[in-house]
């Protein structure tokens, strides 16, 4: 991977590790919400699962592979 990619996948990771603080954030305060909506707190979580499984794939790219 050269340098400017990792650079690239950096910046991505950090954008999407926000957006998953800000899922977070907004999972809690519509699952503590007298009358929430159960569909929106479900796609929420789903995209918030989605979002690790990204950023997990990206943190794996950043890794060197070491021949054995």
């Amino acid at each position: 991977m050269q340098v400017q990619d990792q650079a690239e996948t950096a910046r991505l990771l950090a954008e999407l590790r926000q957006e998953h603080r800000d899922l977070d954030s907004a999972i809690g305060q519509l699952a503590a919400a007298i009358g929430r909506d159960e569909l929106q707190l479900t796609r929420l979580k789903k995209r918030k699962l989605l979002l690790k499984d990204h950023i997990a794939r990206l943190e794996s790219n950043l890794i060197p592979d070491l021949d054995a």
